[in-house]
């Protein structure tokens, strides 16, 4: 049997780690090309710079696509050109045109890091840790014209650790699609799975984050707040304010635990010491680990106390209420 010819679509370095793994299994199918967004100007110098996808396709040897956008009609015929029999989606950051969808014979298939239908669209893996859930994990599925409605070709859940935080969720669900992309394809193209549709109930959407989505509101419960903490790591973080002799400074928390009950005023702070900057929340308290002033280094609650006049008592800004 012929092995099946299979173009790779994706972006990001929960993408990579799927090109990875499909460049493993050569015997299987033929990666004939790879397509990914194009190189943007990153870092202090804004200096071009590919994304994560194509430094692992150069690595593998394998040829590069990058369209600025992937319905411009010269770049879906480049596409029928390839002779694709199955598109494999990750991570790509475009919405694909039916052109493309419905052009190889098997169709195109995405690796999405939720249980689908909860958490369609952008950020799945940000809001299952703050919005508290046990468990996430990731879904193959077929793609329609709408984002994220296609039947479900696999799925796979994991626990979310206590925790753990963002980054780290991510590795071991890039980690997970990519074992399960590698088991799903043969059956699926084996006739031995049957896409199903996707329930109707338990649908949501993760929206793209924003820079607001960092700002803290304390009159939230202590635990909301550390899974805001640990769910907008690295990006866009977490902060708040504090008044300085010129007026509020942003306050970046890093880190951050959730404590017992405490009373008081939210946003008061209760404790400032080795151990931690402790604030008054809604419902507990938050224990503040891993600080930054704007515009400072990266400092441990004990450091950054040592230099900065932060007291029992102070209370931190109020800030808007949390999205």
């Amino acid at each position: 049997m012929t092995r099946p010819r299979i173009v790779f679509m994706g972006t990001a370095p929960l993408a990579a780690v799927s090109l990875t793994a499909l460049a493993a299994h050569t015997e299987a199918w033929l990666l004939t090309a790879v397509v990914t967004q194009p190189d943007r100007p990153r870092g202090r110098n804004l200096q071009l710079q590919p994304s994560a996808v194509k430094e692992v396709a150069i690595q593998l040897g394998l040829p590069v696509l990058q369209p600025l956008r992937a319905r411009e009609p010269s770049f879906v015929e480049q596409l029928r050109s390839l002779q694709p029999d199955l598109i494999v989606v990750a991570a790509y950051g475009q919405i694909l045109p039916p052109e493309i969808l419905e052009l190889p014979p098997w169709r195109c298939i995405n690796v999405h890091a939720s249980l689908l239908p909860r958490y369609r669209g952008a950020a799945p893996i940000q809001w299952a840790i703050i919005n508290g859930d046990p468990e996430t994990g990731v879904t193959i599925m077929l793609m329609e014209p709408t984002l994220d409605t296609g039947p479900i070709l696999s799925q796979r859940a994991t626990p979310i650790a206590p925790g753990e935080d963002a980054p780290r969720l991510h590795d071991r669900l890039a980690r997970l699609g990519a074992d399960l992309l590698v088991e799903t394809i043969p059956d699926y193209l084996a006739g031995r799975l049957h896409p199903r549709p996707q329930p109707s109930e338990g649908a949501s959407y993760a929206r793209k984050l924003t820079r607001e989505d960092g700002l803290l509101d304390w009159s939230l419960s202590a635990a909301a707040l550390e899974n805001r903490v640990r769910g907008l790591t690295p990006w866009p973080g977490t902060y708040t304010h504090v008044n300085g002799p010129g007026g509020p400074v942003i306050l970046k928390v890093l880190e951050a635990r959730a404590e017992g009950e405490a009373a008081g005023e939210p946003g008061r702070i209760l404790e400032a010491g080795p151990k931690g900057v402790v604030v008054q929340c809604g419902r507990g308290a938050l224990r503040l680990l891993v600080l930054q002033r704007e515009g400072g280094r990266r400092l441990s609650a004990e450091a950054f106390v040592a230099g900065t006049p932060l007291k029992p008592g102070m209370s931190l800004a109020p800030s808007p209420q949390a999205h």
